[in-house]
């Protein structure tokens, strides 16, 4: 009966008389988000969101919305491929974090003054039943049941990078999973909600 105990013992010796760094597994952070340069995205820098497959359209920028109103503005894709559209900040959902990461919950804002008296901020709209655009006038920060419209993450798609609405920073809200695809409407490119992702790379402005 003695010798049962041994093992268990000595096991326990050993865990308690190990070093605490290997008593405590950090969780791995996710990857980076990198741009075509492959320098990592940081808070405070402004960057350009640009299609990878060119010949659609150039960068992303604010439109007129869906129903035709001066503000909100929408996100679309600028009709010039040559153009890069406007230049946006990404805020983590801890702005102490200085590298956006992947998978990562975080507000997306034009660096850029509008006509309208609205913040630039991106969130969710429901433009029509079932059918939801990307508008500005969001609030940054202010993680919670208020704000779920408001963050979005970055994914890697195989060597390229989508957008994806899945917020996680409401522990008991119900929310939609989907990927940022492009919404064609009147010769107009919105994102918009979609099985098919926009597939983006990252440009320093």
């Amino acid at each position: 009966m003695k010798t049962s105990h041994l093992f268990p013992i000595s096991f326990l010796i050993l865990f308690l008389s190990s070093p605490p760094s290997l008593l405590i597994s950090t969780a791995e952070q996710p990857d980076p988000v990198v741009d075509i340069t492959g320098n990592q995205l940081r808070t405070g820098i402004s960057y350009y969101i640009l299609p990878v497959f060119r010949g659609r359209g150039g960068g992303v920028t604010l439109g007129r919305g869906l129903s035709n109103d001066t503000c909100p503005l929408d996100v679309v894709q600028d009709q010039y491929e040559l153009n890069p559209g406007l230049p946006l900040k990404f805020t983590p959902v801890n702005p102490k974090k200085g590298v956006i990461r992947v998978s990562t919950d975080l507000n997306i804002r034009f660096d850029a003054a509008t006509t309208c008296v609205q913040s630039t901020v991106w969130r969710i709209l429901e433009s029509s039943p079932g059918q939801y655009v990307i508008s500005s006038n969001g609030v940054e920060g202010n993680p919670g049941i208020q704000t779920i419209s408001n963050w979005f993450k970055i994914e890697k798609d195989d060597k390229d990078y989508k957008l994806l609405y899945c917020p996680t920073v409401c522990n008991y809200c119900k929310v939609i999973c989907r990927d940022v695809g492009i919404f064609i409407k009147d010769g107009v490119r919105r994102l918009a909600l979609s099985d098919v992702p926009f597939k983006i790379m990252f440009k320093k402005a």
